[in-house]
């Protein structure tokens, strides 16, 4: 479990299976993604999966719920590559709560996971070209765009690219924390908000 200040990262179990509906069956939520709008039995069968990889050893996947008050609001997905110095991150959080900060935060907290957990190397992600939202995240946490993957995915009706964000261990370090309203001295420090929205 990885606690931010927004949002937990945790194991998924099948007490999630409505509010993963919630997220995966949304329209807009997954319009970025590679697949259509998932059903509740599809949602079932995906935790099946997360529980099953959380029991391998060695673990390679680890599929998470992104909650908030208790409540699954997105997923967190981290995948070791074959050369397991590395690993690919997908993320995606319920279009009702973009805007306010929770997507960056739940890519750094994907990024404590890689670097500071399992003490990778090099995280990378992808994204669809037409995901600029996907991309000032990834942006803001230092990642790098590396280039275009062509017919990277087939969406179910045509083949779409990617566009490939990399971080190394040695480029990353955790955000500061934000400062309290008494460290202000009442001073505002809110800064614009980025849209959030998963890398795919």
């Amino acid at each position: 479990m990885l606690t931010g200040r927004l949002l937990t990262l945790r194991e998924l179990s099948r007490a999630d299976a409505d509010d993963l509906c919630t997220v995966y069956g949304d329209q807009k939520t997954v319009e970025h993604l590679s697949f259509s709008p998932r059903t509740w039995d599809q949602c079932v069968a995906l935790i099946d999966s997360a529980m099953k990889d959380a029991e391998t050893e060695p673990r390679r996947v680890y599929m998470l719920a992104a909650a908030k008050d208790g409540h699954l609001v997105g997923t967190a997905r981290l995948a070791l590559d074959e050369r397991p110095h590395s690993a690919q991150i997908g993320f995606a959080l319920h279009h009702g709560l973009w805007g306010q900060g929770l997507g960056t935060e739940l890519l750094h907290l994907l990024l404590r996971l890689g670097f500071d957990t399992l003490r990778l190397a090099r995280i990378w992600g992808a994204r669809s070209p037409d995901n600029a939202a996907s991309a000032a995240v990834m942006n803001s946490a230092g990642m790098i765009e590396e280039g275009r993957i062509r017919r990277h995915l087939w969406t179910g009706e045509a083949w779409r690219d990617s566009i490939a964000h990399s971080i190394l261990s040695d480029e990353w370090s955790p955000p500061a924390p934000k400062p309290t309203a008494e460290q202000t001295h009442g001073k505002s420090c809110a800064s614009p908000e980025i849209p959030d929205t998963e890398p795919g």
